[in-house]
């Protein structure tokens, strides 16, 4: 039956599929060079660390991991999260922390805590396109905040905050998706400041931190949070592996009881096997070897693609220059159309991530999104060789 047969809610009108999503399809043949998924390779999951991690847990505690859990999370996890924020610069207790789903469950919870249909979120410009997919489920409206290459610009936020009552800001400060840019540190203390003042809450997303292979970390928006505006958000998709599906938050605790009523209602509670498999694995293996492992990967890919690209692409394309993270960012001539080339690059067996739908506005036509964490040395080099044939 078609869906003119059903009576679907009035959300699903304003909705569009991800065009990543409807790109991996295209992608999944094996001959096809992909920068377009944001993926991390494959090659670098801890399969054999987690496979023991596995059997531990089974071992052991087969039947507690088994079983139905608390809500808020395993209990281990969450204290191994808060001593590890504190690395990243900012205190928090167990009781601050909710595992979610994924990463992608926080933006959702988010969403059904603060939007009404038609209130305002300030974004980056251009941002995750997953998250605008996530606000809209609730008919939010999109109001872009003014971005340049040290990310977005903290002066401009007391006049869009006074015209526009935004609900709150979603931002990645750390090789953004989809620019690859990193938020300035100056910036990030201005940001929690202008939050302090006008009463702005913050959604720091940072799911790369942990990913950078050049310059000097910096610490999160919540180091400077005085207020206790700022809700932060990371992962363990791009560390471990996305399989498994485990993402967390770190509340204000006037907040932290009604997310987790969202959270309860919506699945709940996040994977008690996989929960304690994280936790096993994170306890009994270096992460500091294994972490070193992916940079070091990504850092080199990173600077196959930079350099080929300044090799064989045309004049009159530039691009960002990522400390860390998956992506970088394309700038093409005003006439380029992304997505007409994206049809004629599949054509020839190579794939990205057209701009369009990385802009809360209708923006973005001759800029795209290239992903080099998924693709080894060899077909970097031939992929932007086909890409760059296209663009001459």
């Amino acid at each position: 039956m078609s869906e003119s047969a059903f009576n679907l809610s009035r959300r699903m009108a304003g909705l569009r599929p991800s065009t990543i999503r409807e790109i991996l399809k295209v992608t999944a043949q094996p001959e096809v060079i992909s920068f377009a998924g944001g993926l991390p390779a494959p090659e670098l999951f801890p399969v054999a660390e987690v496979k023991a991690a596995s059997d531990l847990v089974l071992t052991n505690n087969g039947a507690a991991a088994l079983q139905y859990s608390e809500s808020e999370g395993y209990r281990p996890l969450r204290e191994w999260i808060a001593t590890e924020v504190g690395l990243r610069g900012f205190k928090a207790s167990a009781d601050d922390i909710l595992v979610t789903n994924g990463s992608q469950q926080g933006l959702d919870l988010m969403g059904k805590l603060f939007l009404n249909p038609g209130d305002v979120v300030l974004t980056e410009n251009p941002t995750y396109l997953a998250a605008i997919q996530a606000f809209q489920t609730f008919e939010a409206k999109f109001v872009p905040v003014p971005t340049d290459t040290d990310g977005l610009i903290p002066e401009a936020l007391p006049e869009l905050i006074r015209l526009h009552k935004p609900k709150f800001l979603y931002t990645i400060p750390n090789f953004q998706n989809p620019t690859g840019l990193t938020l300035s540190a100056p910036r990030r203390a201005a940001l929690a400041r202008i939050a302090a003042e006008h009463g702005l809450t913050i959604l720091e997303d940072d799911p790369y931190g942990k990913l950078r292979y050049r310059g000097v970390e910096i610490p999160p928006v919540k180091h400077w949070d005085t207020a206790g505006r700022v809700i932060y958000a990371s992962t363990f998709s791009k560390t471990i592996a996305p399989g498994l599906r485990i993402g967390w938050m770190v509340l204000p605790a006037s907040l932290f009881h009604p997310t987790l009523i969202l959270k309860q209602a919506s699945d709940l509670h996040t994977s008690s096997f996989d929960q304690r498999v994280a936790h096993i694995f994170l306890t009994q293996n270096n992460q500091t070897i294994h972490l070193e492992k992916i940079r070091r990967a990504y850092g080199e890919r990173y600077e196959i693609l930079d350099a080929t690209l300044r090799t064989e692409m045309p004049a009159g394309f530039t691009w960002t220059k990522p400390e860390g993270g998956m992506f970088l960012w394309v700038t093409g001539p005003e006439k380029l159309d992304a997505m007409e080339l994206l049809q004629r690059a599949i054509v020839q067996k190579v794939a990205f991530v057209p701009g369009r739908d990385f802009f809360p506005a209708d923006a973005g036509k001759n800029y795209f999104r290239l992903n080099y964490s998924n693709s080894t040395p060899e077909r970097i080099r031939e992929g932007v060789r086909r890409l760059a044939a296209l663009c001459r």
